[in-house]
């Protein structure tokens, strides 16, 4: 398969379109200034961009594409002169700015209007706004909305179910990341805050959302202001409950900035990246089978390996495709790139069973179809002809398609007896881990009290060793201080012999000299 397509002919260019490759469309005349975190929608065969953001500075031009005749146009929206915001010029000046430069919004279509929710601007208010463009009198303004409103933010997701519009995630004024759900009833224009059970994505921006069969909420991918996420959450809208299911096929790498639409069952997935790669891969999630594939590939630095992009889904002259626009991957990009689809058929919907319970419905359809046939009010037809020429025996082969009926039959109670004895073992494996868990919880709950016991124990020899080495430090005290004493009488005593001595010889002496 080629990576990208050369650019078509502007004539006949939808003919010579290849199935799931991407192709750049020639442009009859001046393209739309290159951009990032627009908003994107096709209505009627052509695209309006509105907004968006280029070298830091917000855009307030709505821009269109028409699919046909492949040129450019600017739309100029009138709004009333009370309703218009003011704005100052670089030169003291100021105007009216009949809509605001704003980027990182979501825009959608709804009657014959334009919404927009949320986004960044310079003017951004606390709480999250909702804007309209009206497609037949080009008139703009704000909608007043009641209930709950959610706090302002950018990089958020809405998706629409029936008249709900689910805004969910995102990154408020203040760069603090957002994890709540909300939902604008866009009959009475009115708010809520949708409470959920189980976990919730982590707090996240720049995602894509999806809804399938106004049923369920997909939310994939977004990163954090460190992290990029390749993750798929559920959220069951009839029961509010998240759930994180096993996905199959190819590997997903994570990624944000990336842009997503549904068509039937498929939600395909393009641009993205990790701020330092984009995304080659335009990614198919069947949402039914939820099984991952890949579609096409584009080379690196190619526009569509951007993060930032808009993919739009249309009909062009009775043929389904994608348009994709706009997006950054180190430079800003204008080209509209288009994918023709295959046509595929509708497939039923993944449900995941145990085997048990897969082999009782299986059970139960097989009894239900054998009734029927034995219970029938029409008796078997008289063997037919066909041109002179025998044909088989209904009855027969009725007889034949109940009896191997009864033989699956059996052989699906087999099975379920299989799996009710398989269930059995595996509940006594599981009493007897718990047995050896309590038995190893009591053990253990008896070494911890030797434990406490032996180290009370330390505790007391500690304080006798302690008493002890007191008494043996007081005793060498006390014997060093006998030891001087005995040597002070020891001096005394040979003091006073000296003296006993010496007057005893003097008196012999003066004795004899007398």
């Amino acid at each position: 398969m080629e990576e990208i397509r050369k650019e078509i002919d502007v004539g006949d260019w939808h003919s010579n379109l290849a199935h799931d490759e991407w192709s750049p469309l020639p442009v009859s005349n001046s393209r739309a200034s290159a951009r990032y975190k627009h908003a994107a929608v096709v209505v009627d065969e052509k695209l309006y961009i509105v907004g968006g953001s280029r070298n830091g500075r917000y855009l307030s031009d709505v821009q269109v594409f028409d699919l046909r005749s492949l040129t450019w146009s600017s739309l100029k929206l009138k709004t009333e002169s009370s309703s218009a915001e003011s704005i100052q010029e670089d030169d003291g000046s100021s105007l009216r700015e009949a809509f605001p430069a704003i980027s990182d919004h979501r825009m959608i279509k709804w009657g014959n209007k334009l919404l927009l929710v949320g986004g960044h601007s310079k003017k951004s208010s606390d709480n999250m706004s909702v804007r309209f463009i009206d497609l037949e009198t080009h008139l703009c303004g704000v909608i007043d909305a009641s209930g709950n409103v959610p706090v302002s933010r950018g990089g958020h997701s809405i998706t629409l179910g029936g008249s709900r519009l689910f805004v969910f995630g995102g990154e408020d004024k203040n760069r603090r990341l957002l994890n709540d759900l909300h939902v604008l009833d866009l009959e009475t224009m009115a708010w809520d805050v949708v409470e959920t059970t189980q976990t919730r994505p982590v707090p996240r921006f720049d995602h894509t959302a999806a809804t399938h069969s106004d049923n369920y909420l997909f939310i994939f991918g977004g990163c954090s202001h460190s992290i990029f996420y390749n993750d798929l959450h559920i959220l069951d809208l009839q029961t509010m409950e998240w759930s994180q299911p096993h996905v199959q096929g190819d590997v997903v790498t994570p990624r944000a900035g990336h842009a997503g639409i549904t068509i039937d069952e498929n939600w395909y997935i393009a641009g993205g990246g990790d701020n330092s790669t984009g995304c080659l891969e335009t990614l198919v999630l069947n949402m039914s089978k939820l099984v991952w594939s890949t579609s096409s590939h584009v080379e690196a630095r190619h526009p569509l390996a951007s993060e930032g992009l808009s993919v739009c889904s249309a009909s062009v002259f009775g043929d389904n495709i994608l348009v994709a626009f706009g997006g950054y991957n180190g430079k800003y990009n204008n080209d509209i790139y288009v994918m023709r689809l295959k046509t595929s058929e509708p497939s039923h919907p993944k449900i995941f069973k145990s085997p048990a319970a897969a082999a009782a419905a299986a059970s139960v359809t097989a009894a239900y179809a054998i009734a029927k046939s034995d219970k029938s009010d029409y008796p078997p037809p008289a063997n037919p002809t066909l041109n002179g020429i025998g044909g088989s025996n209904p009855e027969r082969d009725i007889r034949n398609r109940i009896d191997a009926i009864k033989e699956e039959k059996r052989t699906l109670e087999s099975s379920v007896a299989e799996t009710q004895v398989e269930n059995a073992k595996l509940r006594e494996k599981i009493d007897e881990v718990n047995s050896s868990h309590t038995e190893l919880s009591q053990e253990l709950q008896s070494v911890q009290g030797q434990l406490i016991s032996e180290r009370s124990r330390c505790f007391k020899l500690e304080a006798q060793i302690a008493e002890l080495q007191k008494a043996l430090e007081s005793g060498q005290s006390i014997e060093a201080e006998v030891e001087m004493l005995r040597r002070q009488k020891s001096a005394s005593d040979e003091g006073e012999g000296g003296t006993v001595q010496r007057q005893g010889s003097g008196g012999v002496w003066g004795l004899f000299g007398k």
